[in-house]
């Protein structure tokens, strides 16, 4: 391997290094100061829980992690709610502010070193890259000088190199963005010392809000490292062998912290009783569970249990019902307009799948199809207390080509079939409106999956193949820019 090569692979393997340590270290730089890694029991995907703190309201927690494929604990974390201060003490309220401050500073100044350090590979590495392409234009200028083989060689390595330099670029971006956060923080700090010393008031509540403005966006870095674009797809984990050959299964992603009920629905229509058991442990083990009635009979296995209630398709109607468990009523129910229903635009395997419900991290979606969209897929942002549509976007693929299809950062990914060898071919992103067609490996185990969503709080997909319910883990990549803050 040549030194440019090599040096190629050292700043590769940097940034993989980068990307490890921000998913692991980065939430303890902004106050996380306890965790717990807890071992699940045999045959569960990998999870860690972290443990919460006296305070859990002034401490940012880690509620779910998974690992990617090579070993790589990506983490989900939750920053505390916003703490109301109170006038009469302001002593201790400044105090407090300067204090949270300060550790901002050493975490951030922290995060700068490493970045300015690799930055330096980096930099390095784009002249290097650059200088490569200045090499092969002036070997193709005089290419008579060189053999066939040759100039071969190095037009096929210029265009594998050729896609490293906007990754680069957004390297540097992001180089510049911790920058950015590293003096606002230093002039921050300067200014709540001085005020400490004066101990006048008529500032506090503009620094309380430049203090609020930082820290939410430093929330919003977080958010976007637990977001990212699907890269690949675990083996099978088989949690239980149970019903018939349709259903659905699934867990609350906005369950309370410890709640982690499983909700069970054997078959595709005409049934209306929901199984509850008490935990994954309870469902692995044994067959214990209380049984909820259902006002309608459902359709489908687009099911989806979010905040509590579960939102269903009314069997032979495009109605959508949001019921809610506690109070054992309908919330609410409204019409999804145009959308084909009563097996008109199912998915691929039938079942009467026309409306899938699913949640991804930016809430409650329906997808669907339509007359109007030639019986392509619709994709609807619903908005979960009054199940309005807030924005929809039509697609190019007919949903009945269809195997199966789950959202994952306002993504829609889609399966080229439902038994055999499966695979994810599809993707219509919604933040882009843009759509690309990708070929990553799917290992459909029972040959017949009737029901396949992503859990973001498990950062897993649940499936329901030939009367097994199936979990798989998944590998997301992201790339933070100045832009997306």
């Amino acid at each position: 391997m040549s030194v440019p090569l090599l040096k190629i692979g050292v700043v590769l393997s940097t940034m993989a290094m980068i990307t490890n340590w921000m998913s692991q270290t980065l939430p303890s730089l902004v106050g996380l100061n306890t965790t717990k890694i807890t071992a699940e029991r045999a045959g569960y995907p990998d999870r860690s829980t972290g443990v919460l703190p006296a305070n859990p309201e002034e401490s940012w927690q880690v509620y779910s992690s998974a690992q990617d494929s090579e070993g790589r604990c990506v983490c989900t974390v939750v920053a505390p709610q916003q703490s109301m201060c109170s006038r009469d003490a302001r002593t201790k309220q400044l105090r407090q502010l300067l204090e949270k401050v300060q550790n901002m500073t050493q975490s951030i100044q922290v995060l700068d070193q490493r970045t300015q350090r690799d930055l330096q590979y980096v930099e390095k590495m784009e002249v290097q890259l650059r200088g490569l392409e200045t090499k092969f234009r002036q070997v193709e200028e005089n290419h008579k000088q060189n053999i066939a083989k040759q100039y071969k060689a190095i037009k096929a390595k210029m265009e594998e190199l050729r896609p490293l330099i906007p990754v680069l670029e957004e390297y540097k971006a992001d180089a510049k963005l911790v920058l950015q956060f590293k003096e606002e923080v230093q002039n921050l700090t300067s200014v709540l010392s001085e005020l400490q010393e004066e101990m006048g008031a008529y500032d506090y509540e503009e620094l309380h809000t430049r203090v609020s403005n930082l820290e939410e966006r430093l929330r919003a870095c977080m958010q976007k490292l637990a977001c990212g674009k699907l890269t690949g797809i675990s083996d099978p984990v088989t949690i239980k062998t149970s019903g018939s050959r349709f259903g659905s299964w699934m867990t609350d992603p906005a369950a309370p912290e410890g709640d982690t009920r499983v909700w069970y629905m054997d078959g595709y229509h005409n049934n209306r009783f929901v199984r509850e058991y008490k935990s994954m442990a309870d469902f692995m083990a044994t067959d214990n569970f209380t049984s909820h009635r259902l006002p309608h009979p459902w359709s489908g296995t687009g099911q989806v249990v979010y905040n509590g209630s579960i939102y269903f398709n009314k069997f032979q109607s495009h109605v959508i019902i949001k019921f809610d468990f506690k109070t054992s009523t309908i919330s609410k129910s409204r019409q999804l307009d145009n959308a084909g229903f009563n097996n008109m635009y199912h998915y691929a395997w039938g079942g009467h799948s026309d409306i899938d419900l699913m949640v991804d991290e930016g809430g409650l979606w329906a997808v669907y199809a339509t007359n109007q969209n030639a019986g392509n897929i619709v994709i609807s942002k619903l908005n979960p207390s009054t199940l309005q549509i807030i924005k929809s976007w039509t697609t190019n693929h007919p949903k009945r080509s269809a195997g199966e299809a789950f959202m994952i950062c306002g993504t829609l990914y889609v399966t080229n079939g439902y038994s055999g060898g499966t695979k994810v071919y599809y993707a219509y992103s919604t933040n882009s409106s843009t759509y690309e067609y990708i070929d990553i490996a799917f290992q459909n185990k029972y040959s017949h999956i009737s029901m396949l969503d992503y859990n973001p709080r498990d950062r897993a997909l649940y499936a329901w193949n030939n009367g097994h319910q199936v979990l798989y883990n998944v590998t997301l990549f992201h790339v933070i820019s100045s832009q997306e803050l």
